[in-house]
């Protein structure tokens, strides 16, 4: 891995140019700039052996669509992974991904990001050289370099130095449990609706009181799957006057 790279990632797609724009923007592209990290984008056909560069074949037992072949994964595999890689298969039957994996992950020296395409990849290839599988939704995409995306840019918030205030992964939703808070900035008045009288305060211990508030109420109104385990895990029952 590059000195000074805190986190190295290489992805594996049929589609690598996909990933291309998305890296080339915004925080992402600072950090690449700045060598916190390194994502390289890869095409597994660079791992084909024959004349036509083939990835994929019919699967057998018949059926619709096509399958991820197994040597050019291996091959790929082989020659990306060192013993401070982690190899994360993306696929719709993986674990759920969430902040709490993405804090995991983040820890890492070098991720290889593995994209599921059209049935996905051959068995073998799970059994034998897959560290991790993840979902990032019960929903199924065209490719996986979409998925790849999103947890390559939830993964990199929470390398140091990647984002400008390390405050803010504080105050994000799912950071403790909650959701996060809700947001004001000028004109004090927009349309009629005044920003709530004590974020104009001044009082900071009034202020943090009155977010968590916001952050609890809307947890328990809006995703009261969430509230459950936060008020489970913080001993106090759901129906408490705590919110």
């Amino acid at each position: 891995m590059d000195a000074g790279c805190a986190l190295a990632v290489d992805v594996l797609s049929l589609f690598p140019n996909m990933l291309s724009g998305f890296v080339a923007e915004s925080m992402l592209a600072r950090a690449l700039r700045r060598g916190i990290l390194r994502v390289t984008s890869r095409s597994i056909r660079e791992w084909t052996m024959d004349c036509h560069a083939v990835a994929d074949d019919r699967p057998f037992g018949g059926g619709a669509g096509m399958v991820l072949k197994p040597e050019p994964l291996a091959r790929a595999l082989k020659d990306l992974k060192t013993p401070e890689s982690s190899v994360i298969y993306l696929c719709p039957d993986g674990e759920l991904f969430s902040s709490a994996v993405a804090r995991e992950l983040s820890k890492d020296k070098h991720l290889i990001l593995l994209c599921g395409h059209y049935e996905g990849i051959d068995e073998r290839i799970r059994e034998k050289y897959v560290d991790r599988e993840i979902s990032i939704g019960d929903y199924v995409l065209t490719n996986g370099i979409l998925a790849a995306a999103v947890v390559l840019d939830a993964v990199a918030r929470y390398v140091p130095g990647v984002l400008g205030a390390e405050q803010s992964l504080e105050q994000d939703s799912f950071s403790d449990g909650l959701l996060a808070f809700p947001q004001y900035t000028r004109p004090e008045v927009f349309e009629g609706t005044p920003v709530p009288e004590v974020l104009l305060s001044g009082h900071h211990e009034k202020i943090a009181r009155w977010r968590r508030e916001q952050r609890m109420l809307r947890t328990r109104q809006r995703r009261p799957d969430l509230w459950t385990q936060f008020s489970q895990s913080a001993k106090f029952p759901p129906g408490s006057s705590e919110c």
